[in-house]
């Protein structure tokens, strides 16, 4: 019988933590593009990505600001490129759209629906700032809805349909896989699916053991055979959610956008290194780490060939 293979997806940079919280985030676009080779070199087969102003490491969400790393990442690796359509919580929908209808990726994250995002408890941890924009950006959050209607979903569905993009579907609550049944039912968006199941974020569902199970079962009754499914543990349980999806049967997503540590007290000098221990993981339990072309059969992607950058 053969080994099952699992992908390992890396989100190098994100736009949850801000450069103040640890001088290993990524922020120019030489270092996001390094931090995803890098990432890729360890094992992950596919880099989630999203881009920064250089100089403050605001979130950025045009397409000028992703195209200087796109073109190094593609010329030095053949791991597949996801495009976040997430962006920031406090951009609005065209704008988050623009680098993944503008580049035509292989995969693209999309959000499964409106959600309180609480990043403020970060201040308690975090007390000094070098941008101005940090603190207003983490205690705002407050009083703010990420926001991702019907509408929304499926403005971004349609648009990235015709370019042959599928979709890492970003679910932080049961809700969210029923939205998504919705949009299958409808027809607007075709298995198979990959299910990326989100703990831990505040406002979405928790990080318990039975959580992660309650998300599994739920997604295995809904649709069954469609969809692979892959999870990641914000903050400080990262591994401890890779590990229990790993033996679950599923894939897994490590990297600096979603937590900063590598082990209790102890942060991550790279992405790299969370994907090391990834794959640590994942061949202790006599699993194999899975190929950027593995990952395209899988989830049955288009091919690097197909991508306009």
């Amino acid at each position: 019988m053969a080994t099952r293979k699992v992908v390992i997806t890396c989100a190098v940079t994100g736009a949850i933590h801000t450069p103040s919280m640890s001088p290993h985030l990524p922020v120019t676009p030489d270092e996001i593009a390094e931090a995803a080779i890098g990432a890729a070199e360890a094992g992950a087969a596919i880099v989630h990505l999203h881009a920064r102003d250089p100089k403050t490491g605001k979130p950025d969400q045009s397409p000028e600001a992703f195209e200087p790393f796109l073109r190094v990442i593609k010329q030095r690796s053949n791991c597949v490129v996801n495009l976040t359509t997430g962006g920031a919580p406090t951009m609005g929908i065209d704008e988050r759209l623009g680098p993944a209808a503008h580049f035509k990726p292989e995969v693209a994250s999309l959000n499964m629906g409106s959600m309180n995002f609480g990043l403020y408890p970060m201040l308690e941890r975090f007390k000094t700032f070098q941008h101005d924009w940090e603190e207003p950006y983490l205690a705002g959050s407050r009083d703010r809805i990420f926001k991702n209607t019907f509408a929304d979903i499926e403005h971004i569905l349609t648009t990235c349909a015709e370019n042959g993009t599928r979709f890492e579907v970003e679910c932080y609550d049961i809700g969210h896989l029923y939205t998504l049944a919705h949009f299958a039912d409808r027809g607007v968006i075709k298995p198979p699916f990959f299910v990326q199941s989100v703990f831990g974020i505040l406002g979405g569902i928790g990080q318990h053991p039975e959580d992660v199970q309650h998300m599994k079962r739920t997604a295995d009754r809904l649709f069954g055979d469609d969809y692979r499914w892959s999870v990641l543990g914000a903050g400080r349980n990262q591994m401890t959610i890779a590990a229990q999806a790993i033996a679950l049967g599923g894939n897994v997503r490590v990297g600096l956008e979603d937590s900063l540590w590598i082990g209790p007290g102890r942060m991550a000098e790279s992405n790299a290194q969370q994907v090391v221990k990834a794959r640590q993981i994942i061949e202790g339990l006599g699993l194999e780490v899975a190929s950027p072309d593995d990952a395209r059969e899988i989830l049955a992607l288009k091919g690097g060939d197909r991508v306009s950058f």
